[in-house]
């Protein structure tokens, strides 16, 4: 197949689960988005995720209306001159709006090569280091009790690896007082949290003991100071990762971190640009890298990624939540099983109306995700079904983050 052109590219936007569309509405909201790039060969087209919950009408429009007229015609086999095309063309780089649209492109293009080629895409990455991702899931709960029955709950599953969080991020369990007429918005309490936190790990290895791998994510809800506190104090329980303590504004204070505990760190799901993560590889600032695939631009940029990070040895830890499409799923474990520093995997699971939408999601068994042996990605979209679940409109909740006396700060 000598010649094969992008005949035509399009965002399909669904979403087949709950939302979170007020204030103080902790529930999550999907607004999935896909990209399909259909070929000069008929029948022949590919699928890549360019999920960006928050702004997912920004992105469709960057997709239809700027990325297709740019994009129609040209060769679907040059997928990393398409990259740097689309990367340079707005002259402005980066920023998560358009990284999303590039993602959904370019690993649309990697679909279609594994199809024109028939292997799936972690053969086009060099062929598999494991057979499967292993995965860590999220254990939560008001109380340290109420956290181990949930976390025992994924062990008696045989999960190896589990996120545990007492009273949602940043603790909102026992809230103080606001002053009148504050704001509405997604309070928290970060002193409260931070002393929860180190009360919860100290109860879930007393009662269940070393064997079990633990995570934990701040959220990027501490002070930098506070942050450094809470790696220090939580180094005793042997956290298999603590999870994004401060936000990109203030990774210098990794260095201040990594003076004062050996607690393992991974960074990075905020990260839409080198220059954030640069400086934390090369200096081994942080041990675990977890950035959103979409919102770097792609599997191009993330497998470029991922060989850096090994040069320094840091392992991979991609972002895998509930909104990310299960196309982007399946990019996350063909990447994991084809990366010999993979480390671990994110995993929220598949509702059953997902798994129909997108037949092939990777399977999920025993605490492995196991991608499908099928070419490309090995996963397709119902676009019938997906369209029966519109994308709702309506201003996100759970970003509009505020500290007790209503200030706002890092989601």
């Amino acid at each position: 197949m000598s010649e094969l052109t992008i005949r035509d590219v399009r965002a399909i936007m669904t979403s087949p689960t709950g939302t979170a569309l007020s204030p103080g509405d902790g529930s999550l909201q999907k607004r999935l988005i896909v990209v399909k790039i259909e070929t000069s060969e008929p029948g022949l087209y590919g699928l890549g995720c360019a999920t960006f919950t928050q702004r997912a009408n920004a992105v469709r429009v960057i997709i239809d209306e700027f990325l297709k007229p740019l994009l129609v015609g040209r060769d679907a086999h040059r997928i990393e001159d398409i990259w740097q095309l689309v990367h340079h063309n707005a002259y402005w780089r980066s920023g998560p709006a358009e990284n999303n649209a590039m993602s959904g492109v370019d690993q649309a293009l990697w679909d279609i090569k594994g199809k024109v080629a028939g292997l799936p895409v972690y053969q086009l990455l060099g062929g598999k280091c494991r057979e499967a991702a292993a995965v860590y899931r999220h254990a939560g709960g008001a109380t340290p009790q109420a956290v181990e029955d949930d976390l025992r709950r994924y062990m008696e599953a045989g999960y190896r690896y589990v996120r545990v969080q007492m009273g949602g991020y940043g603790g909102n369990a026992s809230l103080p007082t606001p002053p009148a007429g504050a704001v509405a918005g997604d309070y928290f309490d970060p002193h409260g949290y931070a002393l929860g936190a180190v009360e919860m790990f100290a109860h879930l290895r007393d009662k269940v003991g070393f064997g079990i791998e633990l995570l934990h994510d701040v959220h990027e809800r501490l002070v930098p100071i506070e942050g450094v506190r809470l790696a220090k104090e939580l180094e005793p329980y042997r956290l298999f990762f603590l999870e994004d303590l401060l936000p990109p504004e203030h990774v210098e204070w990794f260095a201040m971190v990594r003076q004062v505990c050996t607690t393992p760190l991974a960074m990075g799901e905020l990260f839409n640009n080198p220059q954030e993560w640069k400086m934390l590889i090369t200096n081994r600032l942080i041990d675990f890298i977890r950035c959103h695939i979409s919102t770097i631009g792609g599997l191009t940029p993330a497998r470029k990624l991922a060989v850096f990070c090994e040069q320094f040895g840091v392992r991979t830890a991609w972002h895998g939540p509930g909104d990310v499409s299960p196309v982007g799923h399946a990019v996350n474990v063909h990447l994991d099983v084809a990366s010999p520093n993979f480390g671990i995997q994110e995993w929220a699971g598949f509702s059953d109306l997902e798994q129909e939408i997108f037949p092939g999601c990777p399977e999920l068994r025993d605490g492995y995700a196991y991608p499908n042996d099928k070419p490309g990605l090995g996963i397709d979209i119902d676009e019938k079904l997906a369209a029966r679940f519109p994308c709702p409109d309506g201003v996100l909740g759970w970003t509009q983050t505020r500290y007790p006396d209503g200030t706002l700060f890092s989601p």
